[in-house]
């Protein structure tokens, strides 16, 4: 189905969904853009880029020791052996959350960011006031995204650059044993890949 082909109820859209879509309906009657190429982009980014890929990699380290390892210690290499390949810059590096450390991955100078394996960067990401504030106040930026580590936890800020960049492997949570891979990414959050999050929890039968 066509991106374009869906039942939502537009009143329920937000501002900028509405003003996207409008700008969108423009472009096309006056032909300056073709649908099957925003079709193509858009299934790209679904399926080929983004956050599932990134997902895919946690649950592989998650299950597979081998990996895990070459995963930390040259993470462009494994990713790619994945068959994960692209401008994700000359050097990406994993950094494991640890049940005494905590890592979080900001770009302070633009929104630098792994976006083969993560997709588009959020608005926040690429905000001033995350940029500055995290680096400043990495425990008080967690809890506003409702995340409240323990005191004794020490908090690591990884900067990105155009060269470097960086993939928060977070801990695996409890209760996932017997899960496949397919099982673990679909626990793995965005926000957990960049250390503003956790990944979510299994849902516990009844």
């Amino acid at each position: 189905m066509s991106h374009h082909d869906d039942d939502e109820d537009h009143s329920e859209l937000s501002e900028m969904t509405l003003r996207v879509r409008a700008l969108e309906t423009v472009l096309l009657e006056k032909g300056l853009i073709d649908p099957a190429v925003l079709d193509l982009i858009v299934e790209a980014y679904e399926t080929r880029i983004g956050p599932r890929n990134g997902a895919k990699v946690v649950a592989r380290a998650w299950l597979d020791p081998d990996f895990k390892r070459a995963l930390l210690e040259d993470a462009t290499a494994a990713v790619s052996s994945l068959g994960h390949v692209g401008e994700i810059g000359d050097h990406l590096i994993a950094v494991e959350n640890l049940p005494t450390l905590h890592n979080m991955v900001v770009c302070t100078l633009c929104s630098c960011y792994p976006t083969d394996l993560l997709g588009l960067p959020p608005v926040w990401y690429k905000s001033a006031p995350y940029r500055s504030r995290v680096v400043r106040n990495a425990r008080g930026v967690l809890a506003e995204f409702g995340v409240n580590l323990p005191p004794e936890m020490e908090i690591r800020v990884w900067d990105s650059t155009a060269e470097t960049r960086f993939l928060v492997l977070p801990m695996r949570p409890a209760g996932t044993e017997g899960f496949d891979v397919d099982a673990l990414a679909s626990l793995v959050t965005r926000d957990s890949m960049i250390g503003t999050g956790l990944p979510k929890l299994p849902e516990v039968g009844p």
